[in-house]
């Protein structure tokens, strides 16, 4: 568990050193990636995540996503750490933790089995795929209810990628990672 607090701690302190202007650059960049890739553009659901803080910017992607008319998925969490489901309809609503949820009805743990893409937070990864997030288990629960064959891809930074990670039995991996830089699979 040391290995882990202490990469969690220098990813996050790496994190809180990029300016605003960069952060919004590559929020940008970030959008353009994940909109061009291809189950992203054929999708017709997509779940994914509100940023908050200094982890790589989802709004410039959520907007796109909805211009685009996907039906885009977003978490709200649970008591235990578990998420939620529920579908964006251009409002969200502030909730624990500094998070912004949407306000619309709930669907369960398993709406994430509808989505055709799954796109996750997290501070690391590594060349297998095996993504280290900040030690709540959540995206790990997601992750393991995400049926075979869809896509999975967390969120980074373009240094975050090829990090190598501590790994736990019930870590899950992804099969991709995105960053403003672009996108790399793992087999």
């Amino acid at each position: 568990m040391g290995r882990k607090t202490a990469l969690r701690d220098q990813l996050l302190t790496t994190r809180g050193r990029i300016g605003l202007h960069r952060l919004g650059s590559l929020a940008r960049d970030l959008s353009q990636v994940v909109s061009e890739i291809p189950e992203v553009r054929r999708a017709a659901t997509v779940a994914l995540y509100v940023s908050i803080g200094t982890e790589p910017g989802t709004g410039p992607l959520i907007d796109s996503l909805d211009a685009a008319g996907k039906r885009i998925l977003l978490p709200c969490l649970l008591p235990d750490n578990d998420l939620d489901w529920a579908v964006y309809d251009g409002e969200l609503v502030r909730a624990a933790r500094g998070l912004l949820e949407p306000g619309g009805e709930r669907l369960g743990v398993s709406a994430i089995t509808g989505a055709d893409v799954v796109l996750v937070p997290g501070l690391a990864v590594d060349a297998q795929g095996h993504r280290m997030g900040r030690g709540g288990g959540s995206y790990d629960r997601v992750l393991a209810r995400v049926p075979t064959g869809t896509l999975t891809c967390v969120l980074l930074y373009p240094w975050e990628i090829g990090v190598p990670v501590p790994v736990e039995a019930h870590d899950q991996a992804v099969g991709a990672a995105a960053s403003a830089e672009g996108m790399q699979r793992f087999s």
